[in-house]
């Protein structure tokens, strides 16, 4: 999808707006201090941004007056991936700078928190910062010391960010699941980092019902032995167990916040990938790296600041998460929504922006594609005139989800879709907000990111499919996994196709424009007659159809040479697959992408198995057609529904 192919752009920002963007001002201030190009626009900005990168990020450092207490010898002792060594020297603390808002404006929210009452309640910066300072004075007497783990079993509520804060602010390690993970999905994650305290909530609500998780947190508080505390927050109103301590007990203090000031590569948090295939990785981000980074892109890039509000629909065990929190860093107020994204209807999401009078709406690509199958209108129910920028990821944004925002949103919307990953916790590409946004791409690469498109044979490629890579490092790029001493996994996950350079295992098109098109991921890619597609454009197509609620396609190499590429199908309630409905699927294949990729069978199915954070399974379900045992070929805590896979493996054991 080149600009030939698709020429007028969807939204063009004005000149006004350009001009007001915080990108725009930091090119006019790092052209005058750090030589960067004042002509050119972004893709000047970017291009010295990866040329120059060092001089880059250190004017990214001091555009945003990172506070380093003890200065840095240099911005990259050693470029090579992986092992970048980022700001060797310098010491600071990621929870500082998460709470400066609260030294000029107090009594401003700082959070917004939403339940499914849907009514906003309010923590000031003052009572923020307070609860960091009362419950890191806590952390500390309990004898957390820096580099200790610390687990959170929470949904996104307001407590969840002070424990990250306070965490931080102790230079301990933050890790965190959400509630509805069970405690075999928890322990995998939390058994590895070995936490020595636990903060859990005693149940959750969702979609209008109570959830009670206490079983499962005993369960966790007798398989993590290395626990010295465990921490109630009484969401659901019941008494603390035996030996926890009480939220109220550990938050009522009224202690300056004292902020450990830790290496620029001292660990912050530990993310996890899906996991779908073994013990999930314990991925291991740094305070300075992240810092950094967020800055860059909720600042820059978000163009976040005081005046905004800043929402994105997440849980906990997703990055996004973290991602959203560091709304904290450029002063904005987070609003955290706890509940069910559809609850009591589809278009649920859309009132609590109304009512948190958001500026940034974040969501998923597949939430806008529920909305419009499910005819919601959001500008005609609610009033969105504050929203300047709806953003989606998990998935790639389809081209109707672009027409649909376009037009049920509002004309002059920016539209930002974006891609990157937990193992970075950040964006490869997305939102520019100086830039014109096309139907069905990503505006740009993200400054500081290499971001290039490789054909097998590494060579870069322009309008071609290829592998995503980064080809320099970035500093929240992971310091290491947790428990990988001698690093080979690190490598094995990012480095062994070209040594040297991150692969992220994404398929791309980079446009001769610079935007980014995104198709699947790569180790799931469809592959006939040597004609590559990712399965994300088969799922765009195919589930336009009002009958289908949602798809899986999986591309299977077989013994004898020969190609079977299967599409399941999960139905919406009251559809057949009868032969009309088999032939407009297939039809649709054909017109809309590519002869070669119609599937040689499209079979029903009781559902389309994910991952506990909404990502479909596909490589699993190849391994099982392949003949792998279900043990073997998925890890059963990271499925939302285990059982949607004896399907397939039965499916490979009747197969001739």
């Amino acid at each position: 999808m080149t600009s030939a192919a698709n020429p007028a752009p969807l939204w063009q920002p004005d000149a006004e707006r350009i001009a007001a963007a915080r990108i725009t001002r930091f090119q006019s201030w790092a052209a005058e201090h750090y030589g960067a190009p004042e002509q050119g626009g972004y893709a000047a900005l970017h291009r010295w941004s990866v040329d120059e990168l060092e001089t880059f990020w250190r004017a990214v450092a001091d555009w945003f007056d990172v506070r380093f207490s003890t200065p840095y010898e240099r911005v990259l002792a050693d470029p090579a991936m992986p092992g970048a060594r980022w700001f060797p020297g310098a010491t600071l603390n990621y929870a500082e700078h998460a709470l400066r808002a609260a030294e000029e404006r107090p009594h401003d929210p700082a959070l917004l928190h939403v339940d499914e009452t849907h009514e906003p309640t309010p923590v000031s910066w003052a009572e923020l910062r307070r609860q960091v300072g009362a419950l890191a004075a806590e952390l500390r007497a309990l004898g957390v010391r820096p580099g200790d783990r610390i687990s959170g079993y929470l949904p996104n509520i307001p407590q969840a960010v002070t424990a990250l804060l306070a965490t931080a602010a102790v230079g301990a390690v933050w890790t965190s699941c959400a509630p509805d993970f069970g405690a075999r999905s928890v322990l995998d994650r939390f058994q590895q980092v070995e936490p020595v305290v636990l903060f859990t909530v005693d149940g959750y609500r969702y979609g209008g019902k109570e959830h009670d998780r206490r079983e499962t947190v005993a369960e966790l508080r007798a398989e993590l032995p290395t626990l010295r505390a465990v921490v109630h927050i009484p969401l659901l109103g019941t008494e603390a167990p035996d030996g926890a301590l009480d939220w109220s007990a550990v938050t009522s203090g009224d202690t300056e916040p004292a902020f450990e000031q830790v290496p620029f590569d001292h660990p912050l948090w530990v993310l996890y990938s899906s996991g779908t295939t073994g013990l999930p990785k314990a991925i291991v981000q740094s305070q300075g790296g992240i810092l950094l980074e967020h800055l860059k892109q909720l600042g820059l890039h978000c163009d976040l600041g005081p005046e905004d509000r800043f929402f994105w629909y997440t849980s906990t065990g997703w990055m996004m998460w973290n991602f959203l929190v560091s709304g904290l860093l450029t002063g904005t107020t987070v609003i955290l929504y706890d509940g069910s994204p559809g609850y009591p209807g589809t278009g649920a999401q859309w009132g609590i922006a109304e009512r948190t009078e958001a500026t940034f709406f974040g969501t998923s690509a597949a939430y806008v594609m529920a909305c419009r199958k499910a005819g919601v209108r959001p500008s005609r129910d609610h009033d969105l005139s504050r929203i300047a920028c709806v953003a989606t990821t998990g998935s790639p944004l389809p081209p109707d989800g672009f027409r649909w925002l376009h037009d049920e949103v509002a004309d002059d919307l920016w539209i930002a879709s974006v891609s990157g990953g937990t193992d970075v916790c950040s964006c490869f590409a997305g939102a520019v907000p100086t830039l014109p946004v096309h139907i069905g791409e990503l505006q740009a690469a993200c400054l500081g990111t290499d971001l290039q498109s490789w054909d097998p044979h590494g060579k870069p490629v322009i309008g071609e499919v290829g592998e995503l890579v980064v080809t320099n490092p970035m500093p929240s790029m992971p310091i290491r996994f947790w428990n990988d001493p001698d690093g080979s996994r690190y490598r094995d996950s990012y480095f062994e196709m070209f040594p040297g350079v991150w692969r992220h295992g994404d398929w791309i098109t980079i446009t001769d424009r610079g935007s980014v098109v995104i198709h699947g991921r790569s180790d799931s890619t469809l592959n006939r007659q040597g004609v590559r597609m990712g399965s994300a454009d088969i799922y765009e197509a195919v589930e336009r159809l009002p009958e289908i609620r949602e798809s899986l396609v999986i591309g299977l190499e077989e013994p004898d040479g020969g190609y079977w590429m299967p599409l399941f199908v999960h139905l919406a309630d009251g559809a057949t697959l009868d032969d009309d409905l088999r032939a407009r699927i297939t039809r649709t294949i054909r017109e809309q992408l590519s002869p070669r990729h119609v599937p040689d069978d499209i079979i029903e199915v009781p559902g389309v198995p994910h991952t506990l954070t909404g990502k479909r399974i596909e490589v699993p379900v190849k391994r099982l057609l392949q003949g792998t045992a279900l043990a073997k070929a998925v890890n059963p805590g990271s499925v939302d529904n285990l059982e949607l896979l004896t399907f397939y493996e039965e499916l490979a054991r009747s197969r001739p």
